[in-house]
């Protein structure tokens, strides 16, 4: 009960800022026997989310179960699922084409030192204003236009770009031979029973965005992104989910050993490091005065979706702020609950 009420006053404290138009959080332990949700603005644990970047946690399990059946190896070169020309000068760094020594760890880990054609290359700017779809052949033309950070695999470094999972999801659909929309639903989300999430094609319905005050939609682009995230859920099936993702469901837990091996993220990402296809939170740090124990692993998106598992109290953090124009929301919140539930 006293964890209901602070986690409701974080809630609604959350809630009375000008910039959140809607909000759900829905919280539980690993049994299930401690479950609590709080909605803002019409929003339940039903109601359809855009899953945004939250969606890289589905493909990283796709890429782990295919690795797990032999299909791949977080080892293979990048190179040998595209066309040659089509990678030529992805990745030239200070006169060095490292494009073909590109492996898919490499991508999983962010430690590719690709730019982020999101931020970097006008994408996110664009989509503000318009709607429109764009190919993965594209994507890479605009990545080539911008510098890399650093050679692939350079120490300690980590660089968040969503072209790296854009090709994961492109590499996913050639090893599975299926559109990755039906990897998803039949990888993921069937043995979960999972029928509220999926991968919007068509007329499938997307959810609308906020941009500060401005509801905008958004289904060209969201349709076009695909691996890096982008599919269309409710915080109830997140939830189901992200528990999966962590027990043990889909690949082994060991694997996990691997997966931890987390870098720094850029400046502007804050407080986020990157493992294996998710980020890590440590709260125990200078941004929370070394107050917080433990750490926070999971994934939010730029819309204001989260979803994150806290291990040292065994809680599940899973929801929406729909709120485009500041990513930092959700993280926040999430390290806020942590930080106070006993």
């Amino acid at each position: 009960m006293e964890n209901k009420k602070v986690i409701e006053k974080k809630f609604n404290s959350l809630t009375c800022s000008k910039q959140i138009h809607e909000a759900i959080l829905l919280v539980e332990n690993s049994s299930g026997d401690f479950s609590v949700n709080f909605g803002y603005g019409g929003k339940t644990i039903d109601t359809p989310l855009q899953s945004a970047s939250v969606g890289k946690l589905f493909t990283t399990v796709c890429v782990l179960m295919l690795q797990e059946q032999k299909k791949l190896s977080l080892d293979n070169l990048v190179g040998d699922y595209f066309d040659k020309t089509m990678l030529n000068g992805l990745h030239t760094y200070k006169g060095v084409d490292y494009s073909h020594k590109l492996t898919l760890s490499d991508l999983l880990f962010q430690i590719s030192g690709l730019p982020d054609y999101l931020t970097e290359g006008g994408i996110e700017r664009r989509a503000i204003e318009e709607d429109f779809a764009i190919s993965t052949a594209e994507l890479i033309e605009i990545t080539k236009t911008l510098k890399p950070h650093f050679v692939p695999r350079s120490t300690n470094r980590a660089f968040y770009s969503d072209i790296n999972f854009r090709l994961l999801g492109e590499i996913i659909e050639k090893v599975a031979q299926m559109p990755l929309e039906k990897v998803y639903q039949e990888y993921l989300f069937k043995p979960l029973g999972l029928t509220n999430t999926y991968q919007p094609v068509g007329n499938d319905f997307v959810p609308n965005i906020y941009f500060k005050n401005r509801s905008i939609h958004r289904p060209k682009l969201l349709m076009s992104l695909r691996g890096s995230g982008n599919c269309t859920t409710t915080a109830r099936e997140l939830m189901i989910f992200l528990k999966a993702f962590f027990m043990g469901y889909f690949f082994p837990q060991i694997l996990f050993e691997k997966l931890s091996q987390y870098r720094k993220l850029q400046m502007s990402k804050g407080p986020i490091y990157y493992g294996g296809g998710y980020m890590q939170i440590p709260l125990n740090s200078l941004l929370t005065l070394y107050m917080g124990k433990g750490e926070l692993i999971g994934h939010s998106g730029t819309t204001g979706s989260f979803a994150f598992y806290y291990p040292h109290k065994d809680l599940y953090f899973v929801g929406d702020v729909n709120q485009m124009a500041n990513p930092a929301i959700p993280i926040r919140l999430v390290m806020k609950l942590a930080m106070s539930v006993k």
